[in-house]
């Protein structure tokens, strides 16, 4: 695809991690015959809104202890920060009931120039490329980990996203179009 000389395209969406991390397949000698994997019992978690750049493959998050109209208002302000010069900002998402809210309209209305919302098909999150995002952020961060404390897991995920915060070939190939 032509690089778009007008347009940054971008992935929006939330997500939570969940301290007790997820539990998958893993391969251990046969000699242990009952291995033990800690799980925290508990349904903390922490969230996250995060857009990701199609082109540069950038990441930009911001935690919430929510996620409502005004939480999502603050987070678009500052994607609109991380937008590429001369360039409007073309965010692809959801349609969480927050997203069309009528508090935003009037910021949108004055930032038209800026930004546009294009909101996916209902319960098609398949077309959202940050979904692969979330995916391997799982698979990095949390897959068979214990944490004992949130503090834990959340020091690991802003790890991993103050990596990505920079452009970057994995979130690229991810939310690459063709």
């Amino acid at each position: 695809m032509a690089k778009d000389k007008k347009n940054d395209l971008r992935f929006e969406d939330e997500c939570h991690f969940q301290q007790h991390g997820s539990r998958c397949k893993m391969w251990f000698p046969p000699e242990d015959k009952d291995p033990v994997l800690l799980h925290a019992p508990t349904r903390k978690s922490m969230s996250l809104f995060g857009v990701a750049s199609a082109s540069t493959g950038q990441m930009t998050t911001m935690l919430t202890k929510v996620f409502n109209a005004m939480t999502f208002l603050t987070f678009l302000k500052k994607a609109l920060k991380t937008r590429r010069r001369g360039k409007k900002l073309v965010v692809v998402l959801d349609n969480a009931r927050y997203h069309h809210a009528i508090l935003l309209k009037p910021w949108l209305l004055e930032n038209k120039d800026k930004i546009c919302l294009m909101f996916l098909p209902p319960y098609s999150p398949d077309l959202n490329k940050i979904e692969r995002v979330w995916k391997v952020t799982r698979r990095k961060c949390t897959h068979n980990k214990y944490f004992s404390t949130l503090d834990e897991l959340e020091l690991v995920v802003k790890k991993q996203m103050k990596e990505w915060s920079n452009p970057n070939e994995t979130i690229h190939k991810l939310c690459c179009i063709i």
